[in-house]
């Protein structure tokens, strides 16, 4: 994975984390920022289906997603959750209204470009700051 310049500023950390399992290929990234514009419900499902689809990762199902109901929890943390099955696992998403964030998991057993994944998000979600991303 690489950096950008201070434009569109990336901070990538790599964890190394014990593998319980070196048969078994799992890739993980987790990309979060700060999106512009309203975050929808058709905003969200778009969105884990476009990042699929800019992987080359397959869907099996429809995004799923959830608007939990006001006084549900706290309103600091209103906004949505969502997940998208793939054939190789899947992507999960959670966006906070107030503050405009977001954090996205890609979790496969297929192997993606970070970078594309990042560029992409940074694009769908029209982040202007800084994106981190942790890969493990």
């Amino acid at each position: 994975m690489t950096a950008t310049g201070e434009a569109g500023r990336i901070s990538i950390s790599e964890t190394s984390v014990k593998d319980l399992a070196p048969d078994v290929y799992r890739q993980r990234l987790l990309i979060e920022g700060f999106y512009t514009d309203a975050m929808t419900e058709d905003r969200v499902r778009d969105s884990l289906l476009r990042l699929a689809a800019a992987l080359d990762l397959r869907t099996y199902g429809e995004p799923v997603v959830f608007q939990p109901s006001s006084g549900m929890g706290k309103d600091e943390n209103a906004g949505f959750d969502a997940f998208v099955p793939l054939i190789d696992s899947g992507i999960s998403g959670y966006f906070w209204s107030g503050p405009g964030f977001f954090s996205l998991l890609v979790y496969t057993c297929k192997g993606f470009d970070a970078d594309a994944a990042i560029a992409e998000t940074r694009d769908m979600f029209g982040v202007e700051g800084e994106v981190v991303a942790h890969a493990f």
